[in-house]
């Protein structure tokens, strides 16, 4: 008979299978990539267009871009990391990461910048939530929504920190400059911590013990399935239409650059905040419940943006309730397979159900500058996508 730590190691639920530094080397990089490769971009962007003479929607197209790439590689991200685990993933993208940072600081042109972009997308596929989630929930097993509330505390806090250092390094530095301090930056976290820190023996898929660890192909017809990755991409277009959003609005709501980066970083304290509520939500509600009532929370904020003009502390507030009820929402995605359709083929499922929503917040920021114009200003594109959130909460009705 096997030994009771033995038997642990081999399903996933076991500490013997996870490696010691895993979780706060995740912590780590969580904060560092989502900081670099995606929260940089807001704050700078106003400064490259100025600077290059790109139009706004151009730029923001390359980072949508990017997005887009992200979504469509993490479907065999996904499968990659169920076979073979996180490691060689994560450093890989790590470097592919920096190389794209690097190639955004010094892209001579808007072909050149566009292209950075696309290679950042892949990055991002190999080293942001995907990944992460994918790996803690085979190594922490039944302790999982515990190791995933951690790393997500953590990256909640990408937009805390790197939002306000970005804006501070631009007022002393080149957009250029900037972006080449960072990159070696991400070099300097992330290479070494997936490299040394993923080290564990991966464990075997735990074998299908219930009815809800079912073959993966049935799960991508059923109709919740095709509800909820319905649901979560309309969420994910609105949401991540309002991050990108948030800077413009709010400048043209009177405030400066940078109160306008702080208040999205503080709106990233307020993900870190909600995220410590998630475990307690999860043990009082059903699963479509919580799915319901935090798309429409969601829905809330960003219409109160849109009706809101001030003053500025209000603003902040708002911001900060968006980032709880956003930080919510990603843990209730990063467990929405294993609630409904257990462990066995998580990182196929969660790639397949992660990637029209992925695609979604790729189109949104390029959908929000190009339509802020025609309906009026911000405030108006933040009507329209509170009616977006509304959709997507009636929808998940049926997941």
């Amino acid at each position: 008979m096997a030994h009771p730590h033995t038997s642990g190691a081999v399903t996933g639920t076991g500490d013997r299978s996870r490696p010691r530094a895993a979780l706060p080397a995740l912590c780590a990089t969580q904060i560092t990539s989502w900081g670099i490769v995606y929260y940089a971009f807001p704050v700078l962007n106003p400064e490259i267009t100025a600077a290059t003479g790109w139009s706004t929607t151009a730029t923001t197209a390359a980072f949508s871009g990017g997005l887009l790439v992200s979504a469509l590689t993490g479907i065999p991200v996904g499968r990659i990391l169920d076979r073979r685990g996180p490691r060689a993933v994560m450093t890989t993208g790590s470097v592919l990461g920096v190389v794209a940072v690097l190639a955004i600081a010094y892209a001579p042109n808007l072909a050149a910048f566009t292209a950075a972009w696309l290679l950042a997308g892949v990055a991002m596929a190999a080293t942001f939530y995907q990944p992460a989630f994918a790996a803690l929930t085979r190594w922490w097993g039944r302790d999982r929504i515990r190791a995933l509330t951690v790393v997500t505390l953590a990256g909640g806090l990408a937009s805390t920190v790197f939002a306000p250092l970005t804006a501070t390094l631009a007022e002393h530095l080149s957009w250029r400059t900037t972006y080449a301090v960072l990159a070696l930056l991400l070099a300097l976290v992330t290479i070494p911590a997936h490299a040394l820190a993923l080290r564990g023996t991966w464990p075997p898929a735990p074998a299908s013990s219930s009815q809800r660890d079912t073959n993966s192909g049935s799960v991508t017809h059923s109709r919740p399935f095709l509800m909820l990755a319905t649901a979560l991409t309309l969420n994910s277009f609105a949401m991540y239409a309002v991050v990108i959003a948030l800077v413009p609005l709010l400048i043209s709501r009177g405030a400066s650059p940078t109160a306008a980066a702080w208040a999205l970083g503080l709106g990233g304290a307020g993900q870190t905040l909600g995220r410590t509520l998630y475990s307690t939500l999860a043990n009082h509600t059903g699963v479509t419940t919580r799915t319901v009532t935090l798309i429409t929370l969601g829905g809330t904020t960003t219409a109160a943006f849109a009706l809101v003009s001030g003053p500025f502390p209000l603003l902040v507030g708002i911001a900060i309730a968006a980032g709880m009820v956003r930080g919510n929402l990603t843990l209730l995605q990063a467990t929405a397979v294993t609630d409904r359709w257990g462990t066995t083929h998580y990182g196929h499922l969660s790639g397949l159900l992660a990637a029209p929503a992925t695609i979604a917040s790729a189109l949104a920021p390029f959908a929000g500058a190009a339509l802020a114009g025609p309906l009026g200003g911000y405030p108006g594109l933040f009507t329209a996508l509170a009616l977006v959130s509304a959709a997507a909460a009636l929808l998940a009705l049926g997941s």
